[in-house]
């Protein structure tokens, strides 16, 4: 079960499982053009943008450079199921020791790990959560970027136009998508607005749900299209096509055809001769001089020295600086940077930095057929529906729907036992498992959330983590408008399952969170706007104050679309950081 033959004589490639040579702490240069914090999915192609251009770059990573090998699939571990279960440590880090945060609640503060879904955990590595997403690469729609005109402002939250459109990131979006990599067809999206061009490659193979729910959704009347995704479906950019594990999320892909920043933009970066990659290192904060001026990060990292393991601190001077750590830990660094000019943290003055935190809540519903839709093909995510972005009576924003990822043996066992359709131990529990598993089916997608202020990052004043850097305080919970998109999306699953065949439809998703939301998807924490008095940066990314500070990842997001973000955080980086290279030229 969960398994199957390669289609054909398909040979599975052997990837370089050798990385790259990086850069050495005792190595690095004193001063650079730039330094990037991050080297995941803004990091990355910022590093890339500006070595292209001709400049100097460190890229700061605090995790390691974890090789295909190490990434491999095990059905026990993924970084999902931490994401998701938290009973054991996530394959692409961090490691729970000696990183913990502190997640406050009705009942007061508690540490957390980050096997805790409250940890909010997401990838640290080079490539980031690029390395073990699921890859679906959806753009924002026009709606996206101007979500207070369109609905109004909820009381009790921080809703917000962008300071730009959705035509000003096009150019971006296309840029995206050729340059790291989409296979997709947008025909049949009811928000796809008009595009340059196609897709560089054609939809990757479709699973077999995608059949029932194609005719369930012409029943209805819902228009449907393939699921865009980072995946090479034929052979680009060097790499070959998918072979349809379906070891794909949560897991670094065996065969390297997902598209992530470490296989595409940083070796590009690599390749100038003017990138240095300095991984297992923190940035502990950035430096000011007397004016306020942003000259250095500080980092620090865990060496060995003849006396054994030590901490090792130093400055790097650089003209300037881009963050792409995480919405939660790019937020902690500025807050961890105070001065005499803000004593509450670089670009603090108005105690917007941490604010806004949003991530996505999943609603949906499982189903069960009567015949066989689980063939086990990946990377699964075959077919979606746009139809419920916008436009919902009684809806701020909505979001969209597809069918879900290959769940392994593990997830359908919990799944099925959940919805009590099998026993929890013995034979029985094996044979239903066996029965049921290929007739499995989710229909899910993601809330467009409605951003709240009390939903934030701050510091917290008596946890530090084992470099002695205050570690992240986690407070708020989602805006309630939420639950009314998630009960829509609940609605809309189930009666599209139905349409499609299904002989038990189980809806999810309607239970709103008692903690903030963050995971996979965090963003907003450093938003863009047009006044610094309800945001941290204008739209080119600079922090107010600080021409030479820029954001590079989702903190800058104002909302966080009814879509993966992934997609949006990589065309933000080619614009933020573009407009960096020009200005350090």
């Amino acid at each position: 079960m969960g398994y199957r033959e390669r289609p054909g004589s398909a040979p599975w490639p052997e990837p370089d499982d050798a990385p790259p040579p990086t850069t050495d702490w005792d190595a690095v240069a004193g001063h650079y053009d730039a330094v990037v914090v991050g080297a995941g999915a803004g990091g990355g192609v910022a590093a890339c943008v500006l070595a292209e251009a001709g400049h100097r770059v460190l890229l700061v990573e605090r995790g390691a450079w974890l090789t295909p090998a190490e990434l491999r699939a095990d059905h026990l571990r993924s970084q999902r199921r931490v994401a998701v279960n938290g009973d054991y440590d996530a394959t692409a880090g961090p490691p729970a020791e000696g990183n913990p945060r502190v997640a406050a609640g009705r009942a007061g503060d508690e540490t957390v790990w980050p096997d805790d879904a409250r940890w909010n955990n997401n990838a640290m590595t080079v490539g980031g959560g690029t390395r073990v997403y699921g890859a679906q690469a959806w753009r924002f729609c026009p709606e996206d970027f101007r979500m207070a005109s369109l609905y109004g402002v909820p009381e009790g939250s921080s809703l917000a136009d962008w300071p730009l459109t959705y035509e000003e990131l096009a150019s971006s979006y296309d840029r995206a998508e050729w340059e790291i990599g989409v296979s997709g067809d947008s025909r049949g999206n009811a928000f796809a607005d008009e595009r340059a061009r196609g897709y560089p490659m054609p939809p990757v193979r479709p699973n077999a749900v995608a059949g029932p729910l194609a005719r369930g959704a012409n029943e209805l009347g819902l228009a449907t299209s393939p699921v865009p995704l980072l995946i090479n479906s034929t052979a680009y950019n060097g790499r070959g096509g998918c072979l349809n594990c379906a070891a794909c999320v949560g897991f670094g892909c065996p065969g390297d055809f997902k598209n992530d920043t470490r296989n595409t933009v940083i070796p590009r970066a690599l390749a100038t001769g003017r990138c240095d990659v300095l991984t297992g290192a923190r940035a502990e904060r950035l430096v000011t001089d007397s004016a306020g001026r942003a000259v250095a990060v500080a980092l620090v990292a865990r060496r060995r020295r003849p006396e054994g393991m030590r901490l090792v601190r130093r400055e790097v001077r650089a003209r300037a600086f881009l963050l792409g750590a995480g919405a939660i830990e790019t937020a902690r660094l500025l807050l961890n940077s105070p001065s005499a000019r803000e004593p509450n943290g670089l670009g603090n003055n108005h105690d917007q930095v941490g604010r806004h935190l949003q991530g996505h809540g999943y609603a949906g519903a499982h189903a069960l057929f009567d015949e066989m839709v689980q063939d086990c093909v990946g990377p699964g995510p075959s077919i979606a529906c746009n139809d419920f972005r916008h436009h919902n009576p009684g809806v701020v924003g909505g979001g969209m729907l597809a069918n879900d990822f290959v769940p392994t043996p593990l997830q359908a066992y919990q799944t099925l036992l959940s919805l009590g359709q099998i026993p929890s131990w013995g034979s029985a529990a094996v044979r239903g498992l066996r029965e049921l598993y290929p007739r499995l089916a989710m229909v899910t997608g993601p809330v467009h959330e409605v951003p709240s202020p009390i939903s934030r990052v701050t510091l917290a004043s008596d946890v530090r983590d084992s470099f002695g850097i205050p570690v992240a305080r986690l407070t708020g919970r989602p805006h309630e408008a939420d639950l009314a998109a998630k009960r829509l999306l609940a609605e809309r699953a189930e009666s599209w399952l139905r349409a499609s065949g299904a002989r038990a439809v189980f809806p999810f998703g309607t239970v709103q969170a008692s903690h903030p939301s963050g995971g996979q998807h965090q963003a907003g924490t450093c938003r863009m706007g047009e006044d610094p008095a309800n945001s941290v940066t204008d739209s080119w990314g600079r922090v107010w104050g600080h021409a030479n500070v820029r954001v590079v990842d989702a903190s800058l997001h104002v909302t966080n679309g009814g879509v993966n973000p992934v997609l949006t955080i990589l065309a933000l980086a080619y614009r933020v950081a573009g407009r960096a290279a020009e200005e350090l030229a």
